[in-house]
């Protein structure tokens, strides 16, 4: 008879350890293992400056250990996949840009169902970019810029590159206002500054944190922004809604995701630190410097912005032909 008791005790034991091998696993998290923020582009970008500038106060807040890791190439796609086929445990995350919504459309064959295989976490923040023109330039205003485009005196604009947010929101303006401008893709921020500063390139589209220096030592002057409000950073230039395009609406944003199958009591913990950090002013003062507005909320929140920007970009890659670089 004690037999039978203790080998059911056995028994009984052997069970509720296996039971809690899950939770124990689910307890250690975050403190396990180093956390992985993989910024999607290259050191120095305003991509790497987020998952740097939110490393700190997370890493405080959680008792872990947060690494930034970056995984630059192919407009951020090449860091994206390997999040996407990272295990899903809460210890590999994604530091992404806007092109996270153009690549689906962008770049044919990509190794990730960018709505079905990563998962938003929270929108970090958006940024309006500038439409500029170098200080000698005979345009004052954006309507200036439309006008002499309708008038097809060869109005040429430069972007950071084929397929970026600006070039896109270039070809949604020209089509949608039936204006032609000839799009002069550079390799970067810092080469299509060199240029619209010396007027080699009549107009540059890019974000306020790469134009703005350039704007306040006067060399630039700035026309209109992309964004739906006026940029608390630029209030005296009016929107390119206001400008005649009502409706108009092209920001830059950054956003953290997730491997799609990491566990939900993870995701809304990590959902709610990121949010901690953001209202933090010290942080959210460094994340203005960057030119971003932070946004914040929650993950459904981000993944309703996100899959937006997919469909709105998807129609006009398709409509205007675009090729990334």
């Amino acid at each position: 008879m004690r037999l039978v008791k203790r080998a059911a005790l056995a028994a009984f034991i052997a069970t509720v350890s296996l039971m809690a091998v899950p939770q124990a696993f689910a307890q250690a998290w975050p403190t396990r293992q180093p956390i992985k923020l993989v910024a999607v582009f290259p050191p120095g970008g305003s991509v790497d400056q987020v998952a740097r500038i939110l490393a700190v106060p997370l890493a405080a807040q959680l008792g872990a250990n947060i690494i930034v890791e970056n995984k630059g190439g192919a407009s951020g796609s090449i860091g994206a996949a390997a999040v996407a086929a990272a295990p899903a445990d809460g210890y590999t995350f994604a530091v992404v840009f806007d092109t996270f919504g153009v690549n689906p459309a962008l770049i044919p064959g990509l190794p990730y169902d960018s709505r079905k295989d990563l998962a938003p976490l929270v929108l970090i923040g958006t940024s309006p970019m500038v439409l500029a023109t170098y200080a000698g330039s005979e345009y004052k205003s954006f309507a200036d810029v439309v006008a002499a485009a309708k008038a097809r005196k060869n109005v040429s604009y430069g972007s950071i590159g084929s397929g970026s947010l600006g070039h896109l929101a270039m070809a949604l303006l020209g089509k949608n206002g039936q204006i032609e401008w000839q799009h002069v893709p550079y390799k970067g921020g810092g080469p299509l500054m060199t240029d619209a500063v010396a007027g080699h390139v009549p107009l540059s589209i890019a974000s306020v944190f790469v134009t703005k220096p350039h704007i306040d030592s006067k060399r630039m002057r700035p026309l209109a922004v992309t964004s739906g409000k006026r940029s608390p950073d630029l209030p005296e230039v009016p929107t390119i809604a206001e400008s005649g395009f009502p409706g108009f609406e092209a920001p830059a944003w950054w956003a953290i995701l997730a491997p799609a199958k990491t566990p939900p009591d993870i995701l809304k913990r990590m959902n709610e630190e990121i949010n901690k950090a953001l209202k933090n002013p010290e942080i959210a003062k460094k994340l203005d410097a960057q030119g971003i507005d932070v946004v914040g909320g929650t993950p459904e929140a981000a993944r309703v912005f996100i899959e937006r920007q997919m469909d709105i970009w998807a129609k006009v890659v398709k409509d205007n032909g675009i090729k990334a670089d």
